[in-house]
């Protein structure tokens, strides 16, 4: 059921604006617009994940691949799969043969308004080294899917925060794997890569 009561701007910014209707308090984006979460397997049955520096929580975050749709001015194509593809090209540096919908909704119903649509890649393929566009400095990591859970351990033991949307993902990317459309899940160690550079790490 909708509120009757008329909401009220308490704050704005360029990208962001506080509103209260009625006694409750919560964030909207200015341009409001649905995030695109990427779900991005290999061929290999690694998950893709990205790792930069967050400001509002003054962390290194461990996240899916995601991004607003529309946050590119003029670019406003209507169907969200081609943000999706655009940003797992930008972040990751794959590019994905096939991108299909999962599911979407709220992000935090009782903080704002955002809302995210999920979306599985497959079929990738690596046309370039990733890491975001300017400004931004993504660190990439592949991980074998059977590993994510202690792989995450691990990471958020060393300063880092996890992005809990990651185990959603896992969720899906596990029945690729199960349903027998990707090689089973490899048993190598989850590897990391800055642009170019490919580690070995824990």
């Amino acid at each position: 059921m909708q509120s009757d009561e008329s909401s009220e701007i308490l704050a704005a910014g360029r990208f962001l604006r506080l509103v209260r209707r009625g006694t409750w308090e919560y964030a909207e984006r200015v341009h409001p617009r649905p995030a695109v979460v990427i779900v991005a397997v290999t061929s290999a049955g690694e998950l893709v994940l990205v790792e930069q520096f967050r400001v509002p929580l003054q962390a290194r975050v461990i996240e899916l691949p995601a991004g607003l749709v529309g946050d590119i001015p003029g670019d406003d194509h209507p169907d969200p799969r081609t943000h999706a593809r655009r940003e797992l090209l930008e972040e990751t540096g794959f590019r994905a043969g096939r991108v299909k919908r999962l599911f979407g909704g709220p992000v935090s119903a009782g903080f704002g308004t955002e809302t995210v649509e999920f979306f599985l890649a497959t079929g990738l393929h690596q046309v370039g080294p990733g890491g975001g566009v300017e400004g931004e400095q993504i660190d990439v990591h592949l991980v074998p899917l059977n590993q994510v859970e202690s792989w995450l351990k691990r990471r958020t033991r060393r300063d880092r925060l996890a992005d809990p949307k990651i185990f959603a993902g896992l969720y899906f990317a596990r029945q690729v794997v199960d349903a027998g459309s990707k090689e089973p899940a490899s048993t190598q160690h989850a590897n990391s890569r800055r642009g170019q550079r490919r580690t070995k790490g824990g």
